[in-house]
């Protein structure tokens, strides 16, 4: 198919114009010809920067989702509005992609695959962290069975001090959580795309709310206003799978300790183990003698991509486009995107009760 599509973008703020909108603005197969966000200057200076001549800019979704030239829609908004927006976008007759994580709730989460399956319209999440050249080579891979039966896998996702500061993020109301549902979505998606490992047998989970309560703290931006810091500022999971394998879950904003890292993932099988805390490194056992190798990622390309230098922000927007333009299944499936969240919740609500949560 060669036509270009035509893509609305509801919600105008940070991670619209630090991601979705710089890597669509390079896509010679899309234009960005709507505009929304609740704060009208938001929308107006997002499509004077981004927008096809003509862009139309609006206050309320409801309108943009009747304009029929739109074919596409990005949902950038709170977790606690994506599954309002996305199943309103679905059902208008548009394709969507829908930022981290899927939703605030499970519940909400399934209500938008049930929609996106009644209209047959096709959605995805913006689990970017898949289309790095890392992630995609480790899935090679796995897929080429160079680590064996993967029993084991550690999703982390820990900053030391970069609790954000801005927008809603300390609202657990709007958002859900705090850096479990932020950043640990990103490290636990990442971790069972690669052990292609969707089916959960129970959740353990902690959270902590210690160091939120600090006044002029240490922070990457800026100190935080502990009367607005409602989340919680560490959490940690351990899930169990169906076949047995172990998924340990580290996250966190703010935590005392000296080696972090962010949608990162550890992975031991049994022919061989794989992490990415110095680069993507392999280890292994051959001829009776351990090794580990650091693979070289400029060296060469990777299937999904050849040519020139692509970020995994354009290549999820090149591929998502791809993925409506040429009728393909999306990379991030929502029912993959379900799963995580549903763990998420589950953790959260073992911490709160103290107990186990199993799924049926």
């Amino acid at each position: 198919m060669s036509k270009t599509l035509k893509i609305g973008i509801i919600g105008c703020g940070g991670i619209a114009n630090g991601k979705h909108l710089p890597s669509l603005a390079k896509q010679k197969r899309a234009e960005i010809v709507a505009f929304c966000d609740i704060i009208p200057e938001r929308a107006e200076e997002a499509a004077a920067k981004f927008g096809a001549e003509g862009s139309q800019v609006y206050s309320d979704y409801r309108k943009l989702l009747e304009n029929k030239d739109i074919e596409v829609v990005h949902v950038c908004t709170p977790n606690d509005s994506h599954s309002e927006i996305t199943v309103a976008a679905l059902e208008a007759g548009k394709h969507v992609l829908c930022e981290k994580p899927m939703a605030k709730t499970a519940e909400q989460a399934r209500e938008m695959l049930t929609a996106a399956k009644r209209t047959g319209k096709k959605l995805s999440i913006a689990y970017q962290n898949r289309y790095r050249d890392d992630s995609l080579y480790l899935k090679q891979l796995v897929e080429q069975g160079e680590l064996g039966e993967i029993y084991l896998g550690k999703a982390i996702a820990l900053r030391r001090r970069a609790v954000p500061t801005w927008g809603v993020f300390l609202d657990e109301e709007k958002q859900g959580g705090g850096p479990l549902i932020d950043i640990g979505t990103h490290a636990l998606d990442l971790t069972l795309w690669l052990m292609d490992n969707y089916k959960p047998k129970s959740v353990m989970g902690s959270i902590f709310h210690k160091l939120g309560n600090r006044e002029n703290a240490a922070n990457a931006f800026g100190p935080w206003n502990p009367k607005e810091f409602k989340v919680e500022d560490s959490a940690f999971g351990l899930i169990t799978m169906q076949n047995g394998a172990t998924i340990i879950l580290e996250s966190s904003w703010a935590l005392n300790v000296v080696e972090f890292g962010e949608a990162k993932t550890l992975l031991c099988g049994t022919e061989g183990g794989a992490d990415m805390q110095d680069g993507l490194r392999i280890n292994g056992e051959k001829n009776s003698r351990l090794f580990d190798t650091k693979i070289d990622l400029n060296a060469g390309g990777v299937d999904f991509y050849s040519g020139e230098s692509e970020n995994e922000a354009d290549r999820e927007a090149r591929l998502w486009i791809e993925t409506i333009l040429d009728d393909k299944e999306p990379l991030v499936k929502p029912e993959q995107a379900l799963v995580v969240t549903e763990i998420l919740e589950a953790i959260y609500e073992s911490a709160r009760t103290g107990k186990a949560v199993y799924f049926d």
